[in-house]
Protein backbone atom coordinates (compact mmCIF):
# COMPACT_ATOMS: atom_id res chain seq x y z
CA UNK A 1 0.00 0.00 0.00
CA UNK A 2 1.42 3.36 -1.16
CA UNK A 3 0.97 5.98 1.79
CA UNK A 4 0.26 9.68 0.74
CA UNK A 5 1.42 11.52 3.51
CA UNK A 6 0.89 15.44 3.99
CA UNK A 7 0.60 18.43 6.69
CA UNK A 8 -1.79 16.25 8.16
CA UNK A 9 1.73 14.21 9.49
CA UNK A 10 3.34 16.87 11.53
CA UNK A 11 1.08 16.24 14.40
CA UNK A 12 3.17 13.17 14.75
CA UNK A 13 6.63 14.68 14.54
CA UNK A 14 9.30 15.59 16.88
CA UNK A 15 12.46 17.64 15.74
CA UNK A 16 14.81 16.29 18.04
CA UNK A 17 13.65 12.51 16.99
CA UNK A 18 14.26 13.45 13.20
CA UNK A 19 18.11 14.61 14.06
CA UNK A 20 18.52 11.55 15.58
CA UNK A 21 16.82 10.16 12.71
CA UNK A 22 19.59 11.46 10.47
CA UNK A 23 22.06 10.60 12.84
CA UNK A 24 21.42 7.45 12.23
CA UNK A 25 21.17 7.21 8.64
CA UNK A 26 24.43 8.52 8.17
CA UNK A 27 25.83 5.33 10.09
CA UNK A 28 24.13 2.96 7.02
CA UNK A 29 26.76 2.80 3.76
CA UNK A 30 27.33 6.09 1.90
CA UNK A 31 24.19 6.99 0.00
CA UNK A 32 24.60 6.67 -3.98
CA UNK A 33 23.56 10.73 -4.88
CA UNK A 34 22.73 12.23 -8.08
CA UNK A 35 21.82 15.50 -8.56
CA UNK A 36 20.62 17.32 -11.66
CA UNK A 37 19.83 21.20 -12.47
CA UNK A 38 17.83 23.70 -14.60
CA UNK A 39 18.26 27.33 -14.72
CA UNK A 40 15.99 30.11 -16.28
CA UNK A 41 17.31 33.59 -15.08
CA UNK A 42 17.04 33.21 -11.17
CA UNK A 43 14.43 30.42 -11.59
CA UNK A 44 15.92 26.58 -10.93
CA UNK A 45 14.07 23.31 -11.32
CA UNK A 46 16.71 20.45 -8.85
CA UNK A 47 15.91 16.76 -9.28
CA UNK A 48 17.90 14.57 -6.85
CA UNK A 49 17.42 10.85 -6.34
CA UNK A 50 19.38 9.43 -3.24
CA UNK A 51 19.98 5.31 -2.92
CA UNK A 52 20.86 3.90 0.79
CA UNK A 53 21.69 0.35 1.12
CA UNK A 54 19.37 -0.78 3.93
CA UNK A 55 16.65 2.29 3.80
CA UNK A 56 15.55 2.74 0.58
CA UNK A 57 15.47 4.80 -2.65
CA UNK A 58 14.15 8.78 -2.50
CA UNK A 59 13.49 10.94 -5.56
CA UNK A 60 13.01 14.86 -5.49
CA UNK A 61 12.23 17.22 -8.05
CA UNK A 62 11.32 20.95 -6.91
CA UNK A 63 10.88 24.08 -8.94
CA UNK A 64 12.03 27.13 -7.24
CA UNK A 65 10.58 30.38 -8.80
CA UNK A 66 11.64 33.55 -6.59
CA UNK A 67 9.22 35.65 -8.58
CA UNK A 68 6.42 34.15 -7.10
CA UNK A 69 5.53 35.96 -4.28
CA UNK A 70 4.17 38.67 -6.98
CA UNK A 71 1.33 35.99 -7.55
CA UNK A 72 0.71 35.27 -4.35
CA UNK A 73 1.84 31.34 -5.01
CA UNK A 74 4.97 29.75 -2.78
CA UNK A 75 8.54 29.77 -3.75
CA UNK A 76 8.64 26.40 -4.17
CA UNK A 77 6.77 23.48 -5.26
CA UNK A 78 7.83 19.82 -6.29
CA UNK A 79 6.99 16.44 -4.81
CA UNK A 80 9.03 13.54 -3.13
CA UNK A 81 8.63 9.73 -4.06
CA UNK A 82 9.73 7.10 -1.61
CA UNK A 83 10.42 3.53 -2.69
CA UNK A 84 11.50 0.65 -1.07
CA UNK A 85 14.66 -0.61 -0.90
CA UNK A 86 14.33 -4.36 -1.54
CA UNK A 87 11.86 -4.66 -4.24
CA UNK A 88 12.25 -1.04 -5.40
CA UNK A 89 7.99 -0.58 -5.21
CA UNK A 90 6.80 2.69 -4.51
CA UNK A 91 6.26 3.44 -0.27
CA UNK A 92 4.66 6.43 -0.71
CA UNK A 93 4.31 9.91 -2.04
CA UNK A 94 5.03 12.92 0.60
CA UNK A 95 4.23 16.43 0.16
CA UNK A 96 7.29 18.35 -1.09
CA UNK A 97 7.03 21.15 1.25
CA UNK A 98 6.73 19.38 4.22
CA UNK A 99 9.56 17.22 3.35
CA UNK A 100 11.83 20.19 2.49
CA UNK A 101 10.61 22.16 5.76
CA UNK A 102 11.48 19.20 7.57
CA UNK A 103 15.03 18.57 6.09
CA UNK A 104 16.08 21.47 5.69
CA UNK A 105 15.72 22.86 9.74
CA UNK A 106 16.64 19.46 11.10
CA UNK A 107 19.73 19.08 8.69
CA UNK A 108 20.62 22.74 10.23
CA UNK A 109 19.38 21.72 13.81
CA UNK A 110 21.48 18.74 13.62
CA UNK A 111 24.73 20.59 12.96
CA UNK A 112 24.19 23.29 15.66
CA UNK A 113 23.40 20.34 18.00
CA UNK A 114 26.94 19.59 17.55
CA UNK A 115 28.57 22.66 17.14
CA UNK A 116 27.40 25.11 19.47
CA UNK A 117 29.11 26.95 21.79
CA UNK A 118 28.83 25.70 25.51
CA UNK A 119 26.03 28.31 26.32
CA UNK A 120 23.36 29.35 23.30
CA UNK A 121 20.85 32.64 25.19
CA UNK A 122 20.46 34.39 21.69
CA UNK A 123 20.21 32.74 18.16
CA UNK A 124 20.05 35.43 15.50
CA UNK A 125 18.20 34.46 12.19
CA UNK A 126 19.02 36.36 9.23
CA UNK A 127 16.56 36.76 6.71
CA UNK A 128 12.29 36.85 7.48
CA UNK A 129 10.88 34.03 4.90
CA UNK A 130 9.28 30.39 5.30
CA UNK A 131 12.46 28.96 6.70
CA UNK A 132 13.49 31.47 9.27
CA UNK A 133 9.84 30.01 10.83
CA UNK A 134 10.63 26.39 10.50
CA UNK A 135 14.28 27.07 11.81
CA UNK A 136 12.92 29.38 15.38
CA UNK A 137 10.47 25.89 15.50
CA UNK A 138 12.69 23.53 15.10
CA UNK A 139 16.27 25.26 17.46
CA UNK A 140 13.23 25.70 19.85
CA UNK A 141 12.45 22.30 20.69
CA UNK A 142 16.39 21.92 21.54
CA UNK A 143 17.58 25.38 22.68
CA UNK A 144 14.33 25.91 25.11
CA UNK A 145 15.71 28.29 26.99
CA UNK A 146 17.21 30.92 23.97
CA UNK A 147 15.40 33.56 22.33
CA UNK A 148 15.52 34.65 18.89
CA UNK A 149 16.47 37.84 16.93
CA UNK A 150 15.90 38.08 12.98
CA UNK A 151 17.20 40.71 10.94
CA UNK A 152 15.64 41.07 7.64
CA UNK A 153 16.76 43.84 4.53
CA UNK A 154 12.79 44.69 4.57
CA UNK A 155 12.23 45.32 8.66
CA UNK A 156 8.33 44.75 7.92
CA UNK A 157 8.86 41.55 7.63
CA UNK A 158 10.87 40.88 11.11
CA UNK A 159 8.50 42.66 12.53
CA UNK A 160 6.22 40.45 11.16
CA UNK A 161 7.28 37.70 13.06
CA UNK A 162 8.04 39.31 16.56
CA UNK A 163 6.46 37.16 19.23
CA UNK A 164 7.06 35.79 22.94
CA UNK A 165 10.68 34.39 22.18
CA UNK A 166 11.47 36.56 18.97
CA UNK A 167 12.02 39.98 18.35
CA UNK A 168 13.13 42.08 15.28
CA UNK A 169 16.99 43.65 15.00
CA UNK A 170 17.42 46.49 13.00
CA UNK A 171 21.33 47.03 12.34
CA UNK A 172 22.79 43.81 11.58
CA UNK A 173 26.56 44.28 12.71
CA UNK A 174 25.26 44.79 16.11
CA UNK A 175 22.95 41.52 15.61
CA UNK A 176 25.68 39.32 14.89
CA UNK A 177 27.93 40.54 17.46
CA UNK A 178 25.34 39.78 20.29
CA UNK A 179 24.39 36.20 18.87
CA UNK A 180 25.85 32.91 20.11
CA UNK A 181 24.41 30.81 17.02
CA UNK A 182 23.37 32.89 13.62
CA UNK A 183 21.38 31.06 11.01
CA UNK A 184 21.18 32.32 7.45
CA UNK A 185 18.05 31.36 5.22
CA UNK A 186 18.66 34.57 2.32
CA UNK A 187 18.94 33.87 -1.45
CA UNK A 188 21.26 36.00 -1.86
CA UNK A 189 24.03 36.46 -4.30
CA UNK A 190 26.28 38.50 -2.48
CA UNK A 191 27.31 37.84 0.76
CA UNK A 192 25.60 39.80 3.54
CA UNK A 193 27.44 39.03 6.57
CA UNK A 194 30.82 39.89 6.92
CA UNK A 195 33.70 37.96 9.20
CA UNK A 196 35.30 40.54 10.58
CA UNK A 197 32.10 41.23 12.42
CA UNK A 198 31.95 37.80 13.96
CA UNK A 199 33.02 37.04 17.86
CA UNK A 200 34.96 34.26 19.05
CA UNK A 201 32.55 31.00 20.04
CA UNK A 202 29.96 32.05 17.62
CA UNK A 203 28.41 29.05 15.55
CA UNK A 204 27.11 29.54 12.02
CA UNK A 205 24.68 27.68 10.12
CA UNK A 206 24.21 28.72 6.35
CA UNK A 207 20.83 27.56 4.76
CA UNK A 208 20.05 29.98 1.89
CA UNK A 209 22.69 29.49 -0.74
CA UNK A 210 22.04 26.65 -2.88
CA UNK A 211 23.16 27.80 -6.57
CA UNK A 212 26.68 28.42 -7.77
CA UNK A 213 26.31 31.63 -7.83
CA UNK A 214 25.02 32.35 -4.38
CA UNK A 215 26.72 33.34 -0.93
CA UNK A 216 25.63 34.53 1.87
CA UNK A 217 28.94 35.27 4.09
CA UNK A 218 32.23 36.65 2.85
CA UNK A 219 35.44 35.35 2.75
CA UNK A 220 36.69 36.40 6.05
CA UNK A 221 34.29 34.58 7.61
CA UNK A 222 35.19 31.03 5.84
CA UNK A 223 38.99 31.80 7.07
CA UNK A 224 38.26 32.72 10.36
CA UNK A 225 36.21 29.61 11.21
CA UNK A 226 36.18 26.03 11.46
CA UNK A 227 34.51 24.93 8.70
CA UNK A 228 32.31 21.91 8.22
CA UNK A 229 29.27 21.02 5.76
CA UNK A 230 26.49 18.16 6.11
CA UNK A 231 28.46 16.57 2.24
CA UNK A 232 31.41 17.01 0.83
CA UNK A 233 29.17 15.66 -2.56
CA UNK A 234 26.43 18.15 -2.39
CA UNK A 235 28.21 21.44 -1.52
CA UNK A 236 31.70 20.97 -3.34
CA UNK A 237 31.29 21.66 -6.94
CA UNK A 238 27.49 22.90 -6.76
CA UNK A 239 27.32 25.36 -4.16
CA UNK A 240 28.22 29.26 -4.54
CA UNK A 241 29.16 29.30 -0.65
CA UNK A 242 32.04 26.66 -1.16
CA UNK A 243 33.31 26.36 -4.43
CA UNK A 244 33.40 30.13 -5.34
CA UNK A 245 35.95 30.66 -2.54
CA UNK A 246 37.64 27.05 -3.34
CA UNK A 247 37.68 28.09 -7.07
CA UNK A 248 39.77 31.16 -5.99
CA UNK A 249 41.96 29.64 -3.46
CA UNK A 250 40.63 31.52 -0.20
CA UNK A 251 39.79 28.05 1.38
CA UNK A 252 41.32 24.43 0.10
CA UNK A 253 39.01 21.37 0.42
CA UNK A 254 41.23 20.19 3.67
CA UNK A 255 39.84 23.27 5.11
CA UNK A 256 35.96 21.70 5.21
CA UNK A 257 36.59 19.42 8.29
CA UNK A 258 33.80 17.17 8.34
CA UNK A 259 30.48 15.83 6.85
CA UNK A 260 27.82 14.30 8.91
CA UNK A 261 29.73 10.92 7.91
CA UNK A 262 32.21 11.75 10.22
CA UNK A 263 30.08 12.05 13.32
CA UNK A 264 30.41 8.42 14.40
CA UNK A 265 34.17 9.28 14.63
CA UNK A 266 34.18 12.43 16.46
CA UNK A 267 35.05 14.99 13.61
CA UNK A 268 32.21 16.54 13.55
CA UNK A 269 33.13 19.17 17.03
CA UNK A 270 34.33 22.29 17.35
CA UNK A 271 38.05 22.13 18.47
CA UNK A 272 37.25 24.83 21.42
CA UNK A 273 34.46 26.93 23.29
CA UNK A 274 35.97 30.43 21.65
CA UNK A 275 36.45 28.47 17.80
CA UNK A 276 34.31 30.26 15.82
CA UNK A 277 31.83 27.60 13.65
CA UNK A 278 30.58 27.12 10.17
CA UNK A 279 28.22 24.88 9.19
CA UNK A 280 27.16 24.72 5.28
CA UNK A 281 23.48 23.14 4.77
CA UNK A 282 23.42 21.52 1.34
CA UNK A 283 20.55 19.75 1.74
CA UNK A 284 21.53 16.29 -0.74
CA UNK A 285 18.65 13.86 -1.58
CA UNK A 286 20.36 11.41 0.81
CA UNK A 287 19.07 13.75 3.50
CA UNK A 288 15.70 13.88 1.56
CA UNK A 289 15.52 10.30 2.08
CA UNK A 290 16.37 10.13 5.46
CA UNK A 291 13.65 12.45 6.57
CA UNK A 292 11.02 10.66 4.18
CA UNK A 293 11.85 7.34 6.18
CA UNK A 294 11.50 9.16 8.99
CA UNK A 295 8.20 10.68 8.28
CA UNK A 296 6.48 7.79 7.02
CA UNK A 297 7.73 5.66 9.86
CA UNK A 298 6.26 8.19 12.35
CA UNK A 299 2.84 7.90 10.49
CA UNK A 300 2.83 4.64 10.48
CA UNK A 301 3.21 4.14 14.36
Amino acid sequence: MTLSIGWEAEEKLDWIALTEALEAGHLLPRAEIQDSFLYRGTDTVLSRAAWIDGLGIAVKTATIFPGNAAYDLPNIGGGVSLFEDVSGQLSAMLDFRLVTKWKTAGDSLLSAIKLAPPKVETILIVGAGTVARSVIEAYSAYFTDASFAIWNRTAERAEAMAGERVSPRYDLRTAVVEADIIVTCTMSTDPVLKGEWLTPGTHLDLIGAYRPDMREVDDTALQRAELFVDSRATTIGHIGEIEIPLQRGVIDPSDLRAEFYDIESGKFARSDADAITIAKNGGGAHLDLMTCAYIRDAVSK
